[in-house]
Formats: C-alpha cells, sequence, structure tokens
C-alpha cells in the first residue's frame, strides 16, 4: 500500500464510509477506490479535490509526484533488501500507475482492420485529444493522391472515429467500393464534393446517401 493510499483509508475508515458507498460519491467504482488504497492506481488531482470535500478534511497533501513515489521506493530498496518477486510486483504496480495517463494510440491502415503498431498520447480529463479514448486512432496514408495538401503516402495521421459529414474537413472515406483519403466540401443536402489532388485539383461529386465517412483527420504527423 502506498503513503497515498494508506492516508486515503484511513480518512474514510473514521468517517465510517465503506469503498463502494466513497466510490459512488465520487462517480468511480468501488474496484477504483480499491486499487488507489493499495497503492495500485494513481488518484488525479480531481480525485484528490473531490476528496476533500467528501471527507471534510484537505488532503490535498496526499498527493505526490511519480518521482517521489519512485525516489521512496528506491530509497527503501537500498536499505531494506526486497525479494526479486516483490521487486517485479513493484514494477507492475508502477506499468499500471502510468497506463493511467498514457494511452496506446492503435495504427491502422484505411481498412482500419489490422494493428500496425502503437504511439502513445497522454490521457486529459479522461480524453484524448479532447475525444473519447476508444474513438482515438492513427492512420498510415497510404498514396499520394492528397500530395495538394502536403499529405502523403507514409505519413501518420492522428485521427477520430466519426460518421458525421463536416464541411472542408479531411477524412477517410468510403465511396464506390474503395477507401481514400478525401477533403469534404458540401454542395447541398444530397450532395458533397470529393477532393483530391497531386500537381493538379481534383474532384469528384457524390451524393450523400453513398458515401460513408470513416474518421476525420485531425493532425498530421510528416515522415521525413
Amino acid at each position: 500500500m502506498s503513503r497515498v493510499g494508506e492516508k486515503i483509508k484511513s480518512a474514510r475508515i473514521e468517517l465510517g464510509i465503506s469503498q463502494k458507498l466513497l466510490g459512488k460519491k465520487l462517480g468511480v467504482s468501488e474496484k477504483f477506490i480499491n486499487e488507489v488504497e493499495l497503492g495500485r492506481k494513481i488518484a488525479s488531482q480531481g480525485i484528490i479535490d473531490k476528496l476533500s470535500k467528501i471527507l471534510g478534511k484537505n488532503i490535498n497533501d496526499i498527493t505526490m509526484s511519480f518521482e517521489e513515489q519512485a525516489y521512496e521506493e528506491e530509497k527503501n530498496e537500498k536499505f531494506s533488501p526486497v525479494p526479486k518477486k516483490e521487486k517485479i510486483q513493484v514494477q507492475d504496480v508502477w506499468s499500471e500507475a502510468f497506463s493511467s495517463v498514457l494511452k496506446k494510440i492503435p495504427i491502422y491502415g484505411y481498412d482500419i482492420n489490422k494493428i500496425i503498431n502503437f504511439k502513445q498520447l497522454p490521457i486529459i480529463n479522461n480524453k484524448v485529444e479532447g475525444y473519447a479514448q476508444d474513438k482515438v486512432i492513427y492512420l498510415q496514408i497510404e498514396s499520394n493522391d492528397m500530395e495538394g495538401f502536403r499529405i502523403q503516402d507514409g505519413d501518420l495521421a492522428l485521427a477520430h472515429i466519426t460518421g458525421e459529414i463536416e464541411n472542408n474537413s479531411i477524412c477517410l472515406v468510403e465511396y464506390g467500393g474503395k477507401r481514400e483519403v478525401r477533403q469534404i466540401k458540401k454542395m447541398d443536402n444530397k450532395k458533397v464534393l470529393l477532393i483530391s489532388g497531386k500537381n493538379s485539383i481534383r474532384t469528384e461529386t457524390i451524393e450523400i446517401k453513398d458515401l460513408k465517412i470513416i474518421a476525420k483527420l485531425d493532425k498530421l504527423e510528416i515522415k521525413l
């Protein structure tokens, strides 16, 4: 159990609040409260602030940075030999802790079927880049059709899954039995213009009913 977990547990028991009730008041699961008290998860500042109000005392002094707790554990290891199994357990706990602030984002091709690789991005307010964690992906660009937009074969584009048509957005779309990255420009309630191009602009007029939006591109990582 970590210092943080011990103090949270002590304050909770002092008030006679169960893990289940505390979790309900915080809007989190009983399992989350248990893992925080056991030191397997790190409580965010937002959770700490809510705990202060619920427990009726300022407990901000129990917050610690990852570096501080890692230093304490390293110091304890130097002066108190720890069995090999326990060291591995500590490493597992810290792996879980960091996984709660970083998200492994899958990299896909246009078929969004097989994962090519992963990249990590920070989780902020339970979201990644402002979107739900399970909606964010990376797309590996598969052609130079959008070279005129500085999007080339091999580049990585951060995107989020959506089915909505957004005017002037650049999206992975499906039409005519194929998937391509195109800029979308609305013409009316029935048709859109799909724009691509290398040295010159190329346009295609498509009826909205024949177009499927797969994902909207948000950021581009250029391949050097």
